[in-house]
This record gives C-alpha cells, sequence and structure tokens, in this order.
C-alpha cells in the first residue's frame, strides 16, 4: 500500500518549472490530484492549460504564493495535503549570496513548518541538488557519497565582497541547496515531524520541456546550442553528470508514495557527460540541424557516485525501469520539434 493513497492531494511548490512540471505530469498520470504553487498567475497560465488539455478540469489547482520567503506563505497551500514536494527555488545565480541563500532557506523552513501545521500530511520531498554534495571537479577521481556536503560552495559563496568573481553565481547557488537541505535535516532531527522526509538530489536535467513558454533550466542549455550555438557562459560549463528529467521526477514520486523509502538523501546521477558528448548526439539524432564544432576541452566528469544503485533500485521497484533513462534519448527528446 502506497504511503500515500491514490486520488489525494500532493503539494508541489515551483509548479512552472521544469522539475516541478515533470513532477505533476507523473503524479496525474497516477492518479493523484495536485495542488501547485507559482509566484504569479502569468507564470502558471501555460500550466494550468497544458494540464487541463491532458488530464482534464479539476485534478490540477494552482494557488499563487509570491514570496516563499515569508513565514506562512505555504500555510494555506499545504491545507488538505498528504504528500509535500517542495521543489521551488531561487534561480537567479546572483553573485551576492544575501540576495539568494536566506530566501531559499525560508522558503524550505516555512514549507516544512506548513506541513508539520497539516495533519494530513504524510510525505516531504524537498528537491536538493547535486551541488548540495559537490560542484563539478573536471578530470579529478573522488567518490560521492550520502555524507558528502559543498563545503566549498558555501565558503565561496560567502567570502567578503566585491561579488565579482566569475563562478560566485554557481558557488552561491550551491550553498542555497547544500545550507536548504542541511536545513531540512536539521529540522528533523530537532522538531520530529509527524511525517517522513527524503531529499532528491539530481545532477543536470534533461529531457522533453512540455511547453515553448517554460523556463527550461539545465534543458534550455540543450535547446540553446542546438538553436543559437555556444554562448560564452554556456562553454564554461564543467562537464558532469546528466539525468533525464523524468526520472528526476520518478525519483521524487517514489520518495513520496514508497512506504520503506525514509529518511534518505536520493542521488539522482544517470551518467557523465562533456559537450561534445552532447554534440556527437545532436549530430545523430539531428542531421538536420546547424549544430557547433566541438569545443578543444574535452575534459571529462571522473567523480564516482556511490549511491547511485540505490536509485536504480527504487526506479526498478516502484516504476520497473532498468537504470535511468540514457543521454541520448533525453537529448533527442530535449531538441525535438526545434
Amino acid at each position: 500500500m502506497p504511503a500515500i493513497e491514490k486520488g489525494s492531494t500532493v503539494l508541489v511548490t515551483g509548479a512552472n518549472g521544469f522539475i516541478g512540471s515533470h513532477i505533476i505530469d507523473q503524479l496525474l498520470q497516477l492518479d493523484y490530484k495536485v495542488r501547485g504553487t507559482v509566484r504569479t498567475e502569468a507564470k502558471g497560465k501555460w500550466v494550468q492549460d497544458y494540464f487541463d488539455e491532458k488530464y482534464g478540469h479539476g485534478k490540477l489547482e494552482l494557488v499563487v504564493v509570491p514570496d516563499m520567503s515569508k513565514k506562512g506563505a505555504f500555510d494555506d497551500a499545504v491545507k488538505g495535503c498528504s504528500g509535500v514536494a517542495h521543489v521551488a527555488s531561487n534561480l537567479s545565480f546572483s553573485k551576492n549570496p544575501n540576495d539568494v541563500i536566506p530566501e531559499v532557506i525560508a522558503g524550505v523552513t516555512h514549507t516544512l513548518e506548513a506541513a508539520n501545521n497539516e495533519p494530513s500530511v504524510k510525505r516531504f520531498v524537498f528537491t536538493s541538488s547535486s551541488t548540495a554534495a559537490t560542484n563539478p571537479v573536471p578530470n579529478k577521481e573522488f567518490n560521492i557519497d550520502a555524507s558528502t556536503w559543498n563545503q566549498i560552495a558555501i565558503d565561496k559563496a560567502w567570502a567578503p565582497p566585491p561579488y565579482t568573481e566569475a563562478d560566485r553565481g554557481w558557488n552561491v547557488y550551491g550553498a542555497s541547496k547544500t545550507q536548504a537541505e542541511q536545513e531540512v535535516w536539521k529540522y528533523v532531527k530537532e522538531s520530529k515531524p509527524h511525517f517522513e522526509c527524503n531529499t532528491i538530489l539530481p545532477n543536470a536535467n534533461f529531457g522533453p520541456i512540455l511547453d515553448k513558454d517554460q523556463d527550461a533550466s539545465t534543458a534550455g542549455w540543450i535547446r540553446d546550442i542546438f538553436t543559437k550555438g555556444f554562448a560564452p557562459q554556456l562553454e564554461q560549463i564543467p562537464p558532469q553528470w546528466f539525468v533525464d528529467v523524468r526520472d528526476t521526477a520518478r525519483l521524487h514520486i517514489a520518495a513520496l508514495i514508497d512506504p520503506e523509502i525514509k529518511d534518505e538523501r536520493i542521488f539522482a546521477f544517470a551518467e557523465p557527460y562533456n559537450w561534445n558528448t552532447i554534440l556527437a548526439i545532436m549530430r545523430k539524432v539531428r542531421p538536420d540541424g546547424k549544430v557547433p564544432e566541438d569545443l578543444k576541452d574535452n575534459s571529462k566528469d571522473l567523480s564516482k557516485v556511490l549511491p547511485k544503485p540505490r536509485a536504480e533500485q527504487i526506479l526498478k521497484k516502484n516504476f520497473g525501469q532498468d537504470g535511468f533513462k540514457g543521454l541520448e534519448e533525453a537529448v533527442k527528446l530535449n531538441i525535438q520539434n526545434l
């Protein structure tokens, strides 16, 4: 029996985002109802239209939460929900840590508090990030496990101003995810909430973009390279691991519904890539496209993700899926219809 019954309502924050929208899609496929939060009505328009057309009216309800850092922001949104997937974050990549990190920590804290004050909530899942464990480190062999935290990002993000370093925005983002996830586990330890809690740590998410108007996050990298070529900021992104966004969504759902998954950090790392790998796939699956030439830098991510088999086990048990979806399929779907 699932930890939360089919037909019950799951709160998904950040409903218009790339990951959030895929979580909603798969929850609705499984006959759950969804209440999603967006920052403005305008941001939610495509979400409501898309899912109403696909699944019919009444399955998805959207509510506006303009400021997740405000205490009580999610108190009304969580009422009557059986599960919570807190996906919303600050993706501004501001170089000023004060503009990002306190908001992200406050957002997850207020969502946890709202869930703990709502007796119907049985499960809570936080969308963390690979950057809560480590920054990408090209050409270096090292292990990542469930105890790995990205202290380097925290130190670099909170280094004194001026906030001018080229990689400061990435470290601020990584620090926001690291410190927010640490806050989740601190809350669980100290407040002992009545629900079970898990976190998902996905690396770069590629795969199908549900609507042309949505913020495609890391999938936007693939789309932009195929349609516009390399912008300097994209070329500078180091090799790392990827995960198909549909697998990220499935791991969230498993963490919500599988009664055996409790107090786990689940690592959504499918396989490593670099830009030349992506370009080769583009040429193969879209020979009609104008694909950029290979980059001179052919560095690789050599890290070993020790918890990866656990994530694969979860996908197998809950969805009958043998391992993660592959990079070629994700890239192909990422650039379809372009």
